[in-house]
């Protein structure tokens, strides 16, 4: 359960106050499979790190029930200067699971070889991106907060990325924030529509797409467009 209690935070530019969040009230029950939309620079990311707890609102409170993850796809919580092995032995201790296991498994999953044991400065984008997300998949959380992943490797990696991810949504819900609507699609089945530091939930996932790409079309965005500006 996450429940969003009068939560406002903005960010000032040239002295004016930019909303991403404003008196905001909402209720996220268990197991729900939110879509996260917005125009760019609405202020999604910051909305899954508040609920994450990587950044703090400026006034409310976010109320959350179970285990929630870190937003999926950013690699803010990887130290460069660690190993990928000691990147791991961390979040394992930080979420109280068992280190050893939660090595191995993303030791096989991610697939970097001897580079498992060398500084993550050293790593392509893509080994990053595969790191990040075989911990992640590692510790089972109650709710997944995912921002904009995408494939990375070959065919067989993401097929076996899709099958684990596939796995552990059959018990977990999900908020998710994707360019794709056919990812969204997909994945969840309801959406929230984040504009202008309000928020407003819809129940069908259709319903939520169409209101978020006439806010697209109004602001003079197209669908494809708007997958490139992040």
């Amino acid at each position: 359960m996450i429940e969003i209690e009068n939560l406002t935070k903005a960010y000032w530019y040239r002295g004016h106050p930019k909303y991403i969040a404003r008196n905001l009230n909402a209720f996220i029950p268990d197991g729900a499979r939110v879509a996260l939309m917005g125009r760019n620079g609405a202020g999604k990311s910051t909305m899954l790190s508040m609920i994450a707890g990587s950044i703090n609102p400026d006034r409310g409170r976010i109320r959350l029930t179970g285990n929630m993850s870190w937003p999926i796809g950013l690699t803010g919580c990887i130290q460069t200067e660690l190993t990928g092995a000691q990147n791991v032995k961390f979040i394992g201790r930080v979420y109280g699971v068992d280190t050893d296991e939660l090595l191995d498994f993303v030791d096989d999953f991610a697939e970097l070889g001897m580079n498992y044991h060398e500084p993550v400065w050293t790593y392509s984008s893509g080994m990053r991106a595969r790191l990040n997300f075989g911990m992640s998949m590692g510790i089972h959380f109650d709710t997944y907060l995912i921002d904009e992943v995408t494939a990375t490797g070959d065919a067989a990696f993401r097929g076996k990325s899709k099958k684990v991810f596939e796995d552990r949504m059959a018990s977990s819900g999900l908020i998710m924030v994707s360019h794709s609507d056919g990812l969204m699609r997909s994945m969840c089945d309801s959406g929230a529509v984040l504009e202008n530091g309000s928020i407003t939930f819809y129940d069908d996932i259709e319903e939520a797409l169409e209101v978020h790409n006439a806010n697209l079309r109004g602001a003079g965005i197209t669908n494809t467009a708007a997958e490139l500006l992040e």
